[in-house]
C-alpha cells in the first residue's frame, strides 16, 4: 500500500463519516482503548477528534487500504445507490492515479518556477476527498492540460453558424469567420465533443498558446486575460459537469453588475461581461479581464513555497473577506459562492485588495435588495433568488466561513491562533450591525451555534441520485454538521 493510497483512503472514510452516508456514524464506538469503528473486513480503525468540519477523523498513523474503505461503503449503501457507488469507485481510482502522477512530477514543476495558479493546484480540496479526479481524462491528458503540471498548449477553434449564437453574446477578441459564421475557441479536450455538433466544423490549425489556471477549464491568455471554456469531464462529483449550460454566463455577468454596486473600496470584481454561447454545452466561452497588480489565488496561500510570504497577510485577508461578506448578508441578503478557488488577493503597491470572480452561484434575496433600493437581477437560474435567511446563512457558513476563511486560516496557522483570529474577526464584522435581525441570525448561526452546518458533497455529487436525495442544487445540499471551531474550548 502506497502512502498516497493510505492518505486518500483516510480522506474518503472521513468524508463518508462526516456526511453519515448509510448511517456510518452509528458505527463509531468508544471503548477502553479510545474511539474507533469497525470496517467491513473486521479491521478496527482508531479515530481522533476532528479539528474542522466533523466530530471524528481517522487517527494519525492509521494506514487504511482504499479497498477496505470502499468495501465498507458497499456494506452500508442502499441498493438503490448502486450506480452512484460504482461511480464513486471510479472517482477514487482516478484520484489515486492523479495523486501518484502529481508526486512523480511535482519536483520538476517546482524547479520550473510555476505560477501561483499551478501552486494553488498542489493543494487538495479542504472537504471533497477525490478532488484530484477528472473523470474520463487519461494521465496524458492531465500532464498536458492540468494546472498542477504547469503546462502550456494551443487552443483549437471551431466555426459556428451565426444563427446558432445565443442573443446577447459578444464578439470575441479574435477574428470572425465572415458575415454568416463566427469562430469559437475550443479546449483541445473538447474537440471530439464539438465535432459531433451538427453544422459546426473544427479547424485543423491550432493557435493562441495558453496555460491552465486552478480551475482547469479556465486558461490564461496573458497575465490580465483569462478564457473560460467547457470541458468534457466532471470534478467534485460525477454530477458536477465542467461543461457550460446556456444562461450560466449571462447570470454570472448579471451577478457581477449587482456586486459592483455593493463592493467595498478594497473589493475588486473581475470583468466577466464578454461571453458567447451557441446553445450547446460545449460551445461557449467567456473572457475574464483582471485588474492590474500581483494576483495570488486564495487557494495558493497554503501551497508549498507561498506560505512563508502569506502568513502575515492572512489576518488582513480575513478582515477584508468577512467584513464585506457580512455586509452583503446583513444589508442586502446576498451570500456568495466565492470559495478559495474563486477569490484572489491583488497587491497594488502597498495596498492589498480582494478579487472576486465566477459569481453565477451566489444566492440573493429579492426582498432584502428591494428594501435597500436595489432591484434583484433577472437571473435565468431561479435558484439564485431566495428570501429565506436560513438558506442564505447556509451558503455563508459552508462557503465563506468554511472554505474561504477556516480552510485557509487553519491551513496556515496553529489551531488556537486560527480559531481566535476567525472568531474575533467575524465578531467585529457582525457587531457593527448591532441588533439588526439579519446580524442576530448570522451570529446565532456562526459564533453562538453549538454546531456548524456542512454540505454533503459526496452524497449529492456522486452517491445518491437527485431523485432520491431531493437536492434542488447539488452544490447547496446540506444535512451534515460539525463542531463549532469558532467557540472557545
Amino acid at each position: 500500500m502506497s502512502d498516497r493510497e493510505a492518505y486518500l483512503a483516510a480522506r474518503v472514510l472521513n468524508a463518508l463519516l462526516r456526511e453519515d452516508y448509510g448511517g456510518l456514524a452509528a458505527r463509531v464506538t468508544r471503548t477502553k482503548d479510545g474511539v474507533g469503528m469497525p470496517l467491513a473486513d473486521g479491521r478496527w480503525v482508531r479515530l481522533a477528534p476532528g479539528l474542522l468540519f466533523q466530530d471524528f477523523v481517522v487517527a494519525e498513523g492509521e494506514r487504511l487500504g482504499l479497498e477496505q474503505v470502499l468495501e465498507t461503503l458497499v456494506e452500508v449503501a442502499d441498493p438503490a445507490d448502486s450506480q452512484g457507488v460504482a461511480a464513486f469507485f471510479e472517482e477514487c481510482l482516478a484520484a489515486l492515479s492523479a495523486l501518484e502522477l502529481h508526486d512523480a512530477h511535482a519536483a520538476d514543476v517546482l524547479r520550473r518556477g510555476p505560477s501561483y495558479e499551478a501552486l494553488a493546484a498542489f493543494v487538495d480540496h479542504p472537504v471533497y476527498p477525490t478532488s484530484r479526479a477528472r473523470l474520463g481524462l487519461s494521465e496524458g491528458d492531465l500532464l498536458a492540460y492540468a494546472p498542477e503540471f504547469a503546462p502550456s498548449f494551443e487552443l483549437r477553434w471551431a466555426v459556428v453558424p451565426r444563427r446558432a449564437v445565443v442573443t446577447g453574446s459578444a464578439a470575441g477578441p479574435w477574428p470572425d469567420a465572415g458575415p454568416d459564421e463566427v469562430v469559437f475557441p475550443v479546449h483541445p479536450l473538447a474537440v471530439d465533443e464539438v465535432r459531433k455538433i451538427d453544422g459546426v466544423r473544427v479547424l485543423d490549425e491550432a493557435r493562441m498558446t495558453v496555460r491552465p489556471t486552478l480551475s482547469m477549464r479556465t486558461v490564461e491568455i496573458d497575465a490580465r486575460t483569462h478564457l473560460k471554456l467547457p470541458l468534457p469531464t466532471s470534478t467534485l462529483g460525477v454530477r458536477n459537469r465542467r461543461s457550460i449550460k446556456p444562461g450560466t454566463l449571462a447570470d454570472g455577468a448579471r451577478a457581477e453588475v449587482l456586486l459592483r454596486q455593493l463592493a467595498d473600496p478594497d473589493v475588486l470584481l473581475a470583468d466577466e461581461q464578454t461571453y458567447a454561447h451557441a446553445g450547446h454545452e460545449y460551445l461557449a466561452w467567456m473572457v475574464r479581464r483582471l485588474p492590474e497588480g500581483k494576483i495570488v489565488p486564495v487557494a495558493a496561500l497554503t501551497a508549498p513555497g507561498v506560505l512563508a510570504e502569506a502568513g502575515d497577510v492572512i489576518p488582513a485577508y480575513l478582515r477584508l473577506l468577512l467584513r464585506w461578506n457580512v455586509r452583503l448578508f446583513v444589508r442586502y441578503g446576498v451570500a456568495l459562492e466565492a470559495h478559495q478557488q474563486n477569490l484572489a488577493l491583488v497587491f497594488q503597491g502597498d495596498r492589498m485588495k480582494l478579487l472576486v470572480k465566477d459569481n453565477d452561484g451566489l444566492l440573493a434575496s429579492p426582498a432584502r435588495l428591494r428594501a435597500a433600493g436595489i432591484e434583484a437581477p433577472a437571473f435565468a437560474d431561479e435558484r439564485m433568488l431566495n428570501d429565506d435567511p436560513h438558506a442564505l446563512a447556509d451558503v455563508f457558513v459552508t462557503i465563506t466561513l468554511h472554505l474561504a476563511a477556516a480552510a485557509v486560516a487553519f491551513g496556515a496557522l496553529p489551531p488556537a491562533r486560527a480559531s481566535a483570529l476567525l472568531r474575533d474577526t467575524l465578531a467585529e464584522a457582525i457587531d457593527e450591525y448591532g441588533d439588526d435581525p439579519m446580524a442576530r441570525l448570522l451570529r446565532a448561526r456562526t459564533l453562538d451555534a453549538a454546531r456548524l452546518t456542512g454540505k454533503s458533497m459526496v452524497t449529492a455529487g456522486t452517491l445518491v441520485a437527485k431523485e432520491r436525495s431531493g437536492a434542488r442544487d447539488i452544490n447547496k445540499y446540506y444535512g451534515t454538521s460539525g463542531p463549532n471551531y469558532l467557540r472557545r474550548a
